[in-house]
Order: structure tokens, then C-alpha cells, then sequence
């Protein structure tokens, strides 16, 4: 059985925004603000372990990751509010192109970020206060 796929050379541009933080409660937190902006259709949290190096120093931490799926269009939106409600000094954001999907899934995702922080309500809608 087949299923349709859509890329982004046909239409839009999508991405997954990876980022991380120190508490399962910022991570919530975090998520929520992202689907409840429409700056993401979809955020996932999974518990991880990092190894890295900060300020000349070996940590291993506990985090939690989070994934978010968003229109590339929204990419600049996403990282300013990453940034201005993370815990970080200096917060993981990075963006993986996603090179096709599901056309139901990715329309889908495109409903479901519209409307949000740079971006008007399609005509005929209203944003509710």
C-alpha cells in the first residue's frame, strides 16, 4: 500500500527544531508556549544524557529534548521565543530540514501553525482575545 508524500519542493518548506532543557517542568512549560503560539504543530519531549563541555568544564547531565515540527516559514518566530523563555545562557536551537512527508500529516501541520506570532489569520477568521 502507498501513501502519499508530499516534499517540500512541491509547496512549502518544513523543519525540525531541536532543542533542550534541564527539567522535565521547563520542557512542559516550553511546549506548550510553542503549540499554543502556533510557532509548532507538534512538540515531543524525550528524557536524554548529554556529555559536553561548557566554560572548560566536562558535565553529564540529565536533560530532556525537545522536538518541534514547524513550517520553515516560522523557523526565525520559534528561535526568538526559544530564546526569550529558555533557562539557558546559551540554549540548543538547531533546525533539520525535512526533506518530505505524509501530505496529510504536513497539511496537517500547516493548519496548525497559522495564525500564530508573524503571521495574520487567514482571511475571514479572527484571532479570539
Amino acid at each position: 500500500m502507498q501513501t502519499a508524500s508530499h516534499s517540500p519542493s512541491s509547496n512549502k518548506v518544513y523543519c525540525l527544531v531541536l532543542t533542550t532543557t534541564a527539567t522535565a517542568q521547563e520542557a512542559q512549560s516550553l511546549a506548550q508556549g510553542i503549540v499554543e503560539a502556533r510557532l509548532g504543530a507538534c512538540v515531543q519531549i524525550q528524557p536524554i544524557q548529554s556529555l559536553y563541555r561548557w566554560q572548560g568544564r566536562l558535565c553529564n547531565d540529565s536533560e530532556f529534548r525537545l522536538a518541534v515540527k514547524t513550517p520553515r516559514a516560522r523557523y526565525e518566530a520559534l528561535e526568538r521565543f526559544i530564546s526569550a523563555h529558555h533557562s539557558y545562557e546559551t540554549p540548543e536551537i538547531v533546525q533539520i530540514p525535512i526533506t518530505a512527508g505524509s501530505a496529510a500529516y504536513l497539511q496537517w501541520l500547516d493548519e496548525e501553525t497559522q495564525g500564530g506570532p508573524d503571521e495574520p489569520e487567514p482571511e475571514g477568521q479572527f484571532a479570539l482575545p
